[in-house]
């Protein structure tokens, strides 16, 4: 299996960029697709990106995109998700996930084997 810990999560006012990253410890990273999700309060946990186990194939959800990029280092065993021209609606917490049985990173949330522990991102206007 493998353990995944999100960090750089924060508070920012809207327009600001976070960078999250998420660094996997366990069996060997490139098995897994990776992806980002998150959870906002009363809502449930929604895709947000995607990337393949070598990174050539990157998916986003309709409301991120063009704003946010996501990113993976095998070298690093760390998957990162740079994100630009934040809005409040991006207010959630943050989940990297890993999937070892799909080429990219699956848009449905049940399908990941794997969770990290959750980073908060909060985006002030």
């Amino acid at each position: 299996q493998v353990q995944l810990v999100e960090s750089g999560g924060g508070l920012v006012q809207a327009g600001a960029s976070l960078r999250l990253s998420c660094a996997a410890s366990g069996r060997t990273f490139s098995r897994y697709a990776m992806g980002w999700l998150r959870q906002a309060p009363g809502k449930e946990r929604e895709f947000v990106a995607g990337i393949s186990k070598n990174g050539a194939i990157t998916t986003y959800a309709d409301s991120v995109k063009g704003r946010f990029t996501i990113s993976r280092d095998n070298a690093k065993n760390t998957v990162y998700l740079q994100m630009n021209s934040l809005k409040v609606e991006d207010t959630a917490v943050y989940y990297c996930a890993a999937d070892e049985n799909s080429f990219y990173g699956p848009r449905i949330p049940s399908e990941y084997d794997y969770w990290g522990q959750g980073t908060q991102v909060t985006v002030s206007s």
